[in-house]
């Protein structure tokens, strides 16, 4: 992490035990927020970042198409469960998870709580 990047608000621990709540009238994270949370997602980059269309997303890599509908079942079920629904982009054997929050306009707490949920379907 950059010397000028704020620590991390929320551990994987702590995100992992958390659930999605209604965001409506909040304020996105800011570019740089978004960046120190990330440091508790390996693998998770900020895109986008500072815009309106800012998200995190990561890119899964399976060795068959059956693990990858498995992995993307078991996002739906994140989804589901949290009300929070990423936007998925699938091949044979990969998967690209994107999160963002509409009601917020970018990046939110719910967006890095998902991500926790789905990096801990993997070992």
């Amino acid at each position: 992490m950059p010397p000028d990047t704020p620590a991390p608000l929320h551990t994987l621990t702590a995100l992992l035990a958390r659930c999605c709540q209604p965001l409506d009238g909040q304020d996105a994270m800011s570019a740089g927020e978004v960046a120190a949370q990330l440091a508790a997602l390996p693998g998770w980059q900020a895109i986008d970042a500072g815009t309106p269309r800012a998200a995190i997303e990561k890119r899964f890599g399976f060795p068959d198409f059956h693990r990858t509908m498995a992995f993307v079942n078991a996002v739906a079920w994140i989804a589901h469960a949290e009300d929070h629904h990423p936007d998925l982009e699938l091949g044979y054997a990969h998967c690209t998870v994107r999160y963002r929050t509409h009601a917020v306009g970018g990046v939110s707490i719910n967006d890095l709580i998902c991500a926790a949920k789905v990096d801990a379907l993997l070992p």
